[in-house]
């Protein structure tokens, strides 16, 4: 979903190294800078990565498939429940319920002591980070942790993790699981969900329902004689259009 907004794809180094020459310098991998040892190694890097992206994702606008999705789901009458490795916020900037987002992996609106001191959680609305691109460093301050004035870090489940707060996604998952268990007859469109961090995927196929799979490098669905399920080798935007296309050319969205 993210790609269609401007955003950087992170998918394999080559991806993260044309956003962030610096760390193809510096020879390091997503997994290496997205890993909480970072904060410990060099948190001015670790920062300048996660900072730099906070400022992208914040500026950047959703696409027009957002506002399809939510049109679709407008007219279900359990409506919808978003399921998200995306960290970026731009659901909720969307338009979408914030008490029907699961962010499985965190969110960088948020943040935590990067020891963790305590189980505080708060919002990173109030942090301006300064970076220089040009060596991908934090310029300004670093965050600080208001209850122990360590250093903190984003509220994101990273690599090698084991200090990650997740209470606050896992109310959310709570609130996923109800709507499960109330919706009736739900399919899983699931755009972009890769093979590498296989999260929604996992997700998507055990939950027992239909799933649209929207996936420009692997579109490949299970195989099931119980369940039709459907393959898009495309962007979210172009398939999410499509769906819509589809819908109203059987009536079911007549009055677009």
């Amino acid at each position: 979903m993210g790609v269609d907004s401007g955003l950087a794809d992170f998918r394999g180094a080559e991806g993260l190294w044309r956003a962030y020459p610096p760390l193809r310098q510096a020879g390091l991998r997503f997994e290496e800078i997205a890993n909480p040892h970072a904060f410990e190694r060099d948190p001015g890097l670790a920062w300048g990565f996660y900072g730099h992206r906070l400022l992208r994702y914040r500026e950047a606008a959703p696409h027009r498939g957002f506002a399809i999705l939510r049109e679709i789901a407008a007219r279900l009458p359990d409506g919808s429940f978003i399921f998200t490795s995306n960290v970026d916020g731009h659901f909720q900037k969307a338009g979408f319920d914030d008490e029907a987002i699961c962010e499985v992996h965190g969110s960088i609106h948020h943040m935590q002591c990067a020891a963790p001191c305590s189980n505080h959680i708060w919002p990173a609305d109030e942090f301006d980070p300064v970076v220089d691109e040009s060596t991908c460093r934090l310029a300004s301050p670093l965050p600080r942790c208001p209850d122990c004035g360590g250093l903190a870090r984003p509220n994101i489940l990273m690599f090698g993790d084991w200090s990650w707060l997740n209470w606050r996604t896992a109310k959310q998952q709570e609130r996923f699981a109800e709507w499960r268990r109330a919706a009736s007859n739900p399919v899983v469109i699931e755009c972009g969900a890769g093979k590498s961090v296989a999260t929604v995927r996992m997700m998507s196929e055990r939950s027992g329902f239909p799933i649209i799979r929207v996936n420009l490098r692997d579109p490949e669905v299970p195989a099931s004689n119980r369940i039709k399920h459907i393959g898009m080798p495309m962007g979210a935007l172009p398939a999410l259009e499509g769906i819509r296309a589809a819908l109203s050319e059987i009536g079911y969205l007549s009055d677009w």
